[in-house]
């Protein structure tokens, strides 16, 4: 017997050992949870019928209370090991992808290392046939090739000799192939796996991580990790791996799935993401859009445009001045600059619009104007506005209450000397103190509340205040013209997408935020989509956390970002600590789809294509409409015949959607992308905006002719549009051709 069959048969050996202790394992804890649930539904059973409803007995609410602590505490022993089971069966198909070994020095013999996405242990003989990817020594997998190797242990660094490295393709229980490999995982398995039809959530590429994506992973020692990626490079793959990571890392310092946020582009992406943390091995972390995050932060006090709603005007009115007065405007409130402008309009609003004054109450000074500005202005710990001004308020308040009682004694005393009717005199009394009251709330409040949508409209009503504010800064040639748009607006109290950034800035540093205390890691997909004022309402908002920061410059569809973004990211969140990693090996589409797409971008942007080879992508031209929609039917039926299970036909606008949608679905099966969270299968009509981030294996994108696509912002559009095919891409046309397709 040959060397490869001999290993073969000790391969499938080892396997049917943990795939038998997986299925032993499996029953014990299925006959465990079935007898957890019953115990549960006994113990609940029993609380109804031996505890009553509602009672002042404290003994009997005594009794209630210990029967709910033990269905707490049954009941989070029972999603403890429903989470085991679930657990084991997702083992069951494939425990292990990985195996290298491993003799450290001193000891005489190797010991044989497989790795896959959760740990399996024989607690009887304490032995661990499958180790955790994240676990320290499964570290070494990923890092080093068969030679010298080590890891750092809570012990200390172990170091000795890899002799072997290994990697497997199981399915189904069954092993269906092996290879040994070195320093790096090979690209024949990353081709086996990419030539597959990828579903419509994130494939699970644990098995082919880069020892540069692998870096990026297990990175704890830096506050920031910045990654700049080309498409299909697999910056978000890194970062949901990440998150496992350090979710694994974390167990035992606290750390859960609440302190982590991932930070998305839109709705659809996060349904598309939401599935593959649990392949991981871990449960979901919460995602937050920015919309989601203006609508929380703003609670109805102010109507705001969606992000969509604004890349939908910019696609669709290019050329026209609106679309350009939107763009100039976008560009100014999102800088540094307008940012450095909100702060001086702060400070002047805290030394010289507030309206101070002395407060008098009963004929006497409580507190005067001065004092009180030298109360306010003394701000030692960096306390909010608001919070500042409520602690005035407050010590006003402490010295007038014994003042009123005083006051109230005395007209009671006056009046029923007077009158002799004790009940009319306290209702007499008290009326006249409230009314007092009130009179005297009113002017305090004049300056102790603060509005930061006022404050925002003050910049813009006051054209002498703007412009004092801004003496020595680049402004926008037209400014002017910024000014009335913006005015305009939230004078009918709505705040277009490029004044939410600014808004939320001034409430957060006016007012604070409690919104998210525990988050200590935060992720943010699609970097290029923000401008350094949204990184100012970040740093606000996760005081304490630590970021991941995902990007790259050339999928920026409103503006020409470049790499000085990440500068400014990094001064912005302040880290001591930052790591930048630049991932230019795309992985996502075929050779020839990489080679296309590169040609639109003319020549802007270096990567490196893997060799993965497949069909050109097809330009098809048709006489009209109506034959070009019967094109793209006919061939959504003809890829799915072929196999292929997700198919996005991509469209300019949002627009161009709804109505491309409502031709062809009486041609063919198809759904149409909206807001919700929700990815639908089938063919999906997609505005090119909200496709970014995905991935499909077909790619049909619509109406590529000149008089569509033409402007610098269309080609990114359709640079986006086609980076989505995993293995076929197809455009459509009539009349004449785009010069960039």
């Amino acid at each position: 017997m040959g060397s490869y069959q001999q290993n073969h048969r000790e391969e499938s050996d080892y396997l049917e050992r943990v795939t038998s202790f997986i299925k032993s394992e499996l029953d014990r804890k299925t006959t465990e949870l079935v007898e957890r649930k019953g115990r549960l539904v006994d113990i609940r059973r029993d609380m109804y019928e031996n505890t009553v409803h509602f009672s002042n007995d404290f003994d009997r609410l005594t009794e209630a209370n210990q029967y709910l602590s033990e269905v707490n505490y049954q009941t989070a022993y029972y999603n403890g090991s429903l989470k085991e089971v679930e657990r084991q069966q997702k083992m069951l198909d494939s425990p292990y992808f990985g195996r290298f070994d491993f003799i450290e020095d001193g000891l005489p013999v190797s010991d044989k290392i497989y790795v896959g996405i959760s740990s399996v242990m024989d607690s009887l003989t304490n032995s661990i046939l499958v180790y955790d990817w994240r676990a320290p020594i499964a570290g070494m997998f990923y890092q080093h090739e068969p030679g010298r190797a080590g890891y750092d242990a809570p012990a200390g660094i172990i170091s000795g000799e890899m002799l072997l490295k290994r990697q497997y393709k199981i399915k189904d229980s069954q092993l269906r192939y092996f290879y040994d490999c070195g320093i790096k995982i090979n690209d024949e398995i990353l081709q086996e796996v990419l030539s597959k039809n990828a579903s419509p959530r994130m494939k699970n590429i644990v098995e082919t991580i880069q020892k540069e994506q692998d870096t990026a992973i297990r990175d704890t020692e830096n506050d920031i990790l910045i990654v700049q990626g080309v498409v299909g490079s697999g910056k978000t793959s890194i970062a949901l791996h990440r998150i496992a990571f350090l979710l694994y890392r974390g167990m035992n310092s606290g750390i859960n799935r609440s302190s982590f946020i991932i930070i998305s582009p839109n709705a659809v992406f996060s349904k598309y993401i939401s599935s593959v943390l649990p392949e991981l091995g871990e449960e979901n972390v919460d995602q937050i859009t920015f919309d989601d995050i203006a609508a929380r932060l703003f609670d109805g006090r102010m109507r705001f445009e969606p992000r969509s709603g604004q890349l939908e005007l910019l696609t669709t009115a290019q050329g026209q001045g609106e679309a350009e007065l939107r763009r100039s405007g976008m560009e100014f409130k999102g800088s540094l600059c307008f940012v450095k402008l909100l702060d001086r309009l702060i400070q002047h609003f805290e030394r010289s619009m507030i309206p101070f004054e002395d407060v008098y109450y009963d004929g006497r000074v409580i507190e005067t104007r001065q004092r009180i500005k030298n109360i306010f202005l003394d701000n030692k710990y960096g306390t909010p506005m608001a919070k500042r001004l409520k602690r005035i308020e407050n010590i006003i308040l402490n010295k007038v209450h014994p003042l009123q009682r005083k006051r109230l004694a005395k007209i009671e005393k006056t009046v029923a000397d007077s009158e002799g009717h004790e009940l009319e005199v306290k209702s007499f009394s008290r009326l006249l103190s409230i009314k007092k009251t009130r009179v005297f709330m009113d002017r305090l409040r004049r300056f102790t509340e603060v509005d930061y949508v006022h404050l925002y409209k003050a910049l813009f009503d006051d054209s002498r205040l703007f412009n004092r504010l801004a003496r020595g800064m680049a402004l926008p040639l037209d400014i002017d013209q910024i000014i009335d748009a913006t005015r305009g607006c939230l004078e009918k109290g709505y705040a277009r997408y490029e004044d939410c950034g600014p808004l939320l800035y001034l409430k957060l540093r006016v007012e604070g935020s409690s919104m998210f205390p525990d988050i200590k890691q935060v992720v943010i997909d699609e970097a290029q989509d923000y401008y350094p004022v949204h990184y100012e309402v970040f740093k606000l908002l996760f005081r304490d956390a630590r970021y991941t920061v995902l990007g790259d410059i050339h999928q920026s569809i409103e503006r020409d970002a470049d790499i000085s973004l990440y500068d400014d990211i990094t001064k912005i969140l302040g880290a001591e600590k930052t790591l930048r990693l630049v991932l230019n090996k795309s992985y996502r589409s075929s050779y020839e789809i990489n080679q296309y797409t590169r040609n639109l971008l003319a020549g802007e942007q270096e990567f490196i294509s893997f060799n993965r080879h497949g069909t050109r992508p097809a330009v098809v031209r048709r006489e009209d409409r109506h034959q070009a929609d019967r094109a793209i039917a006919e061939d959504i039926d003809l890829y799915f015949a072929q196999g292929y299970r997700s198919i996005a036909v991509i469209t300019k606008s949002r627009a161009g959607a709804e109505a491309l949608y409502s031709r062809l679905k009486d041609l063919t099966e198809v759904n149409l992308a909206g807001n919700s969270r929700e990815l639908k299968k089938g063919a999906l009509v997609i505005p090119a905006y909200t496709a970014k981030g995905l991935e499909f294996d077909v790619v049909l994108v619509d109406d590529v002719s000149r008089k569509n696509y033409f402007t610098g912002h269309d080609r990114k559009l359709l640079y986006i549009a086609c980076t989505r095919a995993l293995h076929r891409l197809a455009l459509y046309y009539t009349g004449e051709k785009s010069q960039f397709a």
